[in-house]
């Protein structure tokens, strides 16, 4: 008998052409034997020559799909079995086994040229796919990835599409969602059943596609079934088309995203670095945040006082169709989540139908079922890959790999751009972005997912940890389920977050700059300001913002102007006539506010480097009252002049409790003399920014002067501000400090997850 040997092979290994991959390798190198998908991963028996099987074994990490992503590959030598030629098995459950699943991955240009060649037998066919491209995690309902286990089983393939499924060395061979015209799931346009039909609606060709499309030209708003979700469509480049969609919306301010056609028309409209461009072509098809070119046809109403804009590239089969530019047909559509504000994004027909009908004219359905919604991923290119903001379709589910060994457990994550973390052994799965848990619907949605990655990655958890906050939604859902529970201090989980991503082994410490808008803490203060030493097993708070009364509460988050007055009040500055903040508090609100603050009626304390984020922006002019979480900050960055070198103070001074404090009184007695000299926006924002980069600087340098510490992570919401970052990191950098940064999970509380099962599974094996 030849030598054989049996190997197995983990990581994302299914539903990406692992197996014919790997029967194409045997053939090759006229190996005999099987291969075959488990719940574990893939598995392999093959013989014949040794160096045969030497190269073979080469070959398996250095050709492997472009879409897998192999974790580990076990060998073992064992006895021939006389196998007389290579097979590929059907696929085997494994007791308790699990594996990583593949998020769904845009269109390949092999299916984009069938799509648009006209002899072919998937000619404009809005759902084809193959084993390296198309929707897997969506439309999964169980492992092993098999058709039966999706939402394609109601689809029997036709003759020619099985053919190609049952053929090894086609790139269809056990493509699970493989269809076409014949067999596969179909279009359908409807009217709103709200608003009733469009005036032109006997007159729209018979083809749904090409009706969808001249009711996007005519500037209507369509409802448009993807992947994960619906989105809500219109013509960007039409201010009326937009005002209509931000009315209906209930939306007032905050940007849309916008889809292009391609690379060449996003450049038109914007800068696009390398980096940007290698993030919009990826596989994983995020929004990406791009500076806008002056001049461009994009409606400022698409991104109301802002300087960037967020562009996405087709990534299916449908959009690719929706967007060819044919004469009159826009360069951009408007693409935004299928919901109304503060609700999950929508994915059932018949809901859709109900919940959007107000805000959509008309609905491109199709018949395929969305298991698990998924809105899109957001991110800001950098040199070194992408700062993820929203980590959803195209990353999702894929694991975060961890630095130590975990137990099974659930994190459950935050209150606002909620995630949640499963973590097992040395995977960290979180979840596709779930989104502000402020409403029945939303919670329901978040109980589900967990459900099924629970299930679908095998997953019984023997421990909870939840965010330390006893009414958020996430932790009151915590504190029902029967499992042992830890309490996970808010900003001692966006630390662990980063040093998790950075894969920073348990017992090394870090200073954490932790800069966020709230979060609880120990003290019954409202925390956002933040610096800490520790790791995963515990922390200590070295500085912070000084505390400062919030009037109101969360309500000043809607109105910078009382977070201003605060900031004011607790420097001791005068609320002179003069100021903005001022003006923008009618005299009898002044008044209730003055004794919130000296009475500390409903005002509770915050260190919150956000809220100063507020403050300074009413203060320079920027913004009185928000719309939406964050507005002042975002347009106080929008405005910085990048060419200001020049930076406002803080005091660095040591607290009572021991901890240093840093004041931003200086800071804001030198931004009020320059606006009243009549300083522009531009140049208050920069210094700002500046001073609070210095800020950051100073303070890690004293902590690594006290510590011996030289390892920063910078964390927290506040960090997605580009500009701050960048100044912060280049300055760290000179001083000789090392900067960690997130790159797999987002700063903000979308990452907070993260964090969480870190600290708990450190617990657990300190316990």
């Amino acid at each position: 008998m030849p030598p054989a040997r049996r190997i197995h092979v983990s990581g994302v290994v299914q539903g990406v052409g692992f197996r014919p991959f790997i029967y194409g390798l045997a053939q090759r190198h006229a190996l005999c034997g099987w291969v075959r998908n488990s719940s574990a991963g893939v598995d392999i028996e093959v013989e014949g020559l040794p160096a045969a099987l030497d190269a073979f074994l080469a070959a398996i990490t250095a050709e492997a799909p472009p879409l897998s992503r192999i974790e580990s590959v076990t060998v073992q030598d064992i006895p021939g079995n006389g196998f007389t030629r290579f097979e590929i098995r059907h696929s085997q459950a494994v007791e308790g086994a699990y594996q990583p699943i593949s998020p769904d991955v845009a269109t390949c240009p092999e299916c984009l040229a069938e799509v648009r060649d006209s002899s072919d037998r998937r000619y404009r066919y809005p759902f084809t796919n193959c084993t390296n491209c198309g929707p897997r995690f969506t439309i999964i309902q169980d492992i092993p990835y098999d058709r039966p286990a999706t939402t394609m089983a109601p689809f029997a393939m036709c003759p020619d599409c099985q053919r190609e499924y049952d053929d090894p060395l086609n790139r269809r061979f056990h493509a699970q969602p493989n269809a076409c015209p014949v067999c596969g799931p179909r279009l359908e346009l409807l009217p709103s059943p709200a608003l009733g039909a469009p005036p032109q609606w006997d007159t729209l060709p018979a083809d749904p596609l090409d009706a969808a499309r001249a009711l996007l030209q005519a500037g209507y708003i369509v409802a448009i079934k993807g992947l994960g979700g619906f989105h809500l469509a219109c013509d960007a480049t039409d201010p009326a088309a937009v005002r209509t969609l931000r009315a209906r919306k209930g939306r007032a301010a905050k940007p849309f995203a916008v889809m292009m056609p391609d690379l060449d028309t996003v450049r038109q409209v914007c800068a696009v670095s390398e980096a940007a461009a290698r993030a919009l072509e990826g596989s994983e098809r995020p929004i990406v945040l791009l500076p806008l070119l002056p001049g461009g046809p994009i409606a400022p109403q698409v991104a109301p006082g802002l300087r960037e804009l967020g562009v996405m590239l087709p990534y299916t089969p449908l959009h690719h169709l929706l967007l060819q530019q044919t004469p009159g047909f826009p360069p951009a559509l408007v693409m935004t989540s299928g919901n109304f504000s503060e609700e999950p994004i929508a994915t059932d027909n018949g809901d859709a139908l109900a919940r959007l009908g107000p805000l959509a004219d008309a609905f491109l359905l199709h018949d395929r079922a969305i298991h698990i919604r998924c809105d899109d991923s957001v991110v800001r290119a950098t040199e070194g890959g992408v700062l993820p903001l929203r980590r959803s379709r195209g990353y999702a589910p894929y694991p975060v790999p961890l630095p130590f060994e975990s137990p099974p457990l659930l994190a459950t994550g935050a209150e606002l751009k909620n995630t949640f973390c499963l973590a097992r052994d040395t995977h960290a799965f979180i979840s596709q972005h779930i989104g502000d848990l402020a409403n029945y619907d939303a919670l329901r949605s978040y109980e589900h997912s967990i459900a099924h990655m629970e299930r679908l990655f095998r997953i019984t958890p023997e421990i909870i940890a939840h965010d330390a906050h006893p009414d958020y939604l996430a932790t009151r859902y915590a504190l029902r389920r029967p499992e042992p529970r830890v309490a996970v201090q808010h900003h001692h989980a966006h630390l662990a977050s980063c040093l998790a991503e950075h894969k920073v082994p348990p017992g090394e410490p870090a200073i954490g700059v932790i800069f966020d808008g709230t979060g609880l803490g120990p003290d019954g203060a409202i925390w956002g300001g933040e610096v800490l030493i520790g790791g995963y097993d515990g922390f200590r708070r070295f500085a912070h913002l000084c505390y400062v009364p919030l009037p109101g509460g969360d309500a000043a988050t809607l109105r910078p102007y009382r977070t201003a007055l605060a900031h004011l009040w607790s420097a001791g500055l005068p609320w002179d006539d003069d100021l903005l903040p001022v003006m923008a508090a009618p005299p009898q609100e002044q008044t209730i506010i003055r004794q919130q603050l000296e009475k500390r009626l409903n005002a509770p304390l915050t260190s919150s480097m956000g809220r100063l984020f507020d403050a300074a922006a009413a203060l320079c002019g920027v913004l009185q009252e928000v719309t939406y979480e964050a507005q002042a900050a975002i347009w106080l960055e929008a405005g910085a002049d990048p060419d200001e070198a020049g930076a406002y103070p803080f005091a660095i001074k040591r607290g009572e409790a021991g901890a240093y404090l840093f004041d931003p009184a200086p800071l804001l007695r030198a931004l009020l003399r320059d606006r009243r000299e009549g300083a522009p926006v531009p140049r208050l924002s920069a210094r700002f920014h500046n001073g609070v980069a210095d800020l950051v600087c100073n303070i890690c340098l004293l902590a690594r002067e006290e510590t011996g510490i030289a390892t920063v992570a910078l964390s927290g919401g506040v960090f997605q501000n580009a500009t701050l970052l960048r100044a912060a990191g280049e300055r760290l950098r000179r001083a000789g400090l090392t900067v960690l940064t997130h790159q797999l999970v987002p700063p903000n509380d979308g990452g907070l997850a993260l964090g969480q099962a870190a600290i708990a599974a450190t617990t657990v094996r300190h316990t």
